[in-house]
């Protein structure tokens, strides 16, 4: 008739990141320079500089370091560190999170503990720029020599 209730444990309490949208890591030890576009999710563990632009989730875990002057994605977790703005529908900084940059967002998250220096803008709904997000075919066709001169 009386039952005790079951506490849950702390590590259901805990945010989880679905595995399924993450196909691609950036390990740690790994230092990145350059561009990162395109769809997908990505978990960034060592180190990127660069500028971001992703449909899709981005996961800068403890050990990641992310510099970038426009970091855009669909959903961004951090639980490491990131110096520049940040536009995304969805932004969660984890306790472990450090954040030097403005926060243009629809939906923002926090845990106590989280660093952020900057602006948060929220707005109803926030355009990613997924439109900079290149179609790789498009970018190979655009990169061939042009014909030039005629064939007698």
């Amino acid at each position: 008739m009386f039952r005790k209730r079951e506490e849950p444990s702390l590590a259901a309490l805990q945010p989880q990141t679905p595995q399924s949208l993450i196909n691609s890591v950036l390990g740690p030890g790994i230092t990145w320079k350059g561009n990162l576009s395109g769809s997908g999710g990505i978990r960034i563990e060592g180190a990127f500089e660069g500028e971001i632009t992703l449909r899709g989730v981005l996961v800068v875990a403890e050990t990641g370091r992310v510099t970038c002057e426009n970091l855009r994605a669909n959903t961004v977790i951090i639980a490491g560190m990131v110096k520049g703005n940040i536009t995304a529908e969805k932004v969660e900084i984890r306790a472990s999170g450090r954040v030097w940059g403005d926060v243009v967002t629809a939906a923002f998250a926090t845990e106590e503990g989280a660093f952020l220096r900057g602006q948060i803008r929220m707005e109803e709904k926030v355009e990613i720029g997924l439109e900079k997000v290149a179609d790789p075919t498009r970018i190979a066709e655009e990169n061939l020599p042009a014909e030039s001169g005629t064939i007698d």
